[in-house]
């Protein structure tokens, strides 16, 4: 059957009620997680005080259990030579030694209590952990769905030459996008998140500090809690700038590549990058300003990736009516004639540059290097 036999305002009612349900299910999923994140964080606390008092609790059990042992002693004593001590101090012996007694079989009773929740709060926190990890999983997974649904089945027209492929392609990138996000993800809570969740302990501290030890040792801890923002707000800001760099909007293109390449020389100390311009310096419509930018970075980022070059030489020329890119390494280079299945990053880059209507040639040779060619129309 052809695409041309579908009714497409049928199939879209059918993608909208997909797409609707597909989304209330991740919005409950991402509800049972917080919940349980809410709950992991309640039972944690819960779990170190209890942890706590377990502490306390054999302390005190231990000092009875030295005072059962001098009052068994001395009731032995008492009542071995009764007759040496007066009714009075006989009654005092036995009821010491019950009252002590007593007092440790109440001591062992709440050790074995507190040591019964403390084992439970851990069951019940490994089963949350699993929980939030399965959650995670599923949202991952529904949203790879989401994605496909509401961008790859709405993009079918006749004007795809290879649906297979831009299928298999469209989800390569999905997951490739989604694997992204989760790294995303785990930067914000190994980084930020786990910040913000130490001050908030560290701001409880505080409070506790000034109490018992005043308002000296209360500065000092607020003045490590200082820089524990200062730590948290540049982790933010370079999550941030690997997102989306700020420049971008404010500075424009140009300005923009060349803190970018300085930045990722910084952190390539085997590869020397040079970054060269031609003509005007003039702003760009935006989104042509932020597909150029993410047309180079992922020609650097290939180079780097593959090619173990020494020598990244970047050039771009703004003309009247163009803009053009190069990108040229002396690294290993490939053969341009064999397709690899997992080179959907050039893949990527050739639709993006086609959105544009432009042109991308990509020249190489084994041991040769590679040569990227971007044009861009700008009328």
């Amino acid at each position: 059957m052809s695409l041309k036999s579908f009714n497409s305002k049928v199939l879209d009612e059918i993608l909208e009620k997909m797409v609707a349900a597909v989304e209330e299910s991740k919005h409950d999923i991402f509800e049972i997680g917080e919940q349980c994140r809410q709950d992991y964080q309640s039972l944690t606390k819960e779990l170190e005080e209890i942890k706590t008092v377990v502490g306390q609790v054999i302390k005190r059990t231990d000092e009875f259990e030295q005072k059962s042992k001098f009052a068994r002693q001395r009731l032995a004593e008492v009542s071995q030579h009764f007759r040496h001590f007066s009714e009075q101090q006989v009654r005092e012996a036995y009821e010491d030694a019950h009252k002590i007694q007593t007092q440790l079989s109440m001591c062992r009773q709440k050790e074995l209590q507190l040591r019964d929740r403390r084992d439970e709060l851990e069951r019940r926190l490994q089963s949350l952990q699993d929980t939030i990890e399965r959650a995670d999983h599923l949202i991952t997974q529904v949203t790879i769905v989401l994605n496909y649904l509401t961008n790859d089945l709405r993009s079918i027209s006749d004007a795809i030459e290879d649906a297979k492929h831009k299928q298999a392609f469209g989800l390569r990138v999905i997951e490739a996008q989604e694997e992204e996000r989760k790294r995303i993800s785990r930067e914000i809570h190994d980084g930020p998140a786990q910040m913000l969740a130490n001050m908030l302990i560290r701001s409880d501290l505080v409070e506790k500090v000034y109490r018992e030890r005043g308002i000296g040792e209360a500065l000092a801890e607020i003045h490590d809690l200082k820089e524990l923002v200062r730590d948290s707000l540049k982790e933010v800001r370079r999550i941030i700038y690997d997102l989306r760099p700020m420049a971008l909007d404010d500075l424009g293109l140009i300005p923009t590549l060349k803190k970018y390449l300085s930045t990722i020389e910084s952190y390539n100390k085997d590869v020397f990058i040079t970054y060269r311009h031609i003509g005007e310096e003039k702003r760009l419509p935006t989104n042509y300003e932020i597909a150029i930018f993410r047309l180079v970075q992922e020609s650097v980022q290939n180079t780097l990736k593959h090619a173990n070059a020494k020598n990244v030489d970047v050039k771009t020329e703004m003309r009247k009516d163009s803009f053009t890119a190069v990108v040229k390494d002396d690294g290993k280079g490939f053969d341009t004639t064999i397709e690899k299945e997992d080179s959907f990053g050039i893949v990527g880059m050739k639709e993006r540059v086609k959105l544009l209507n432009g042109e991308i040639s990509i020249h190489s040779k084994i041991r040769k290097g590679t040569l990227v060619i971007i044009q861009i129309p700008l009328c």
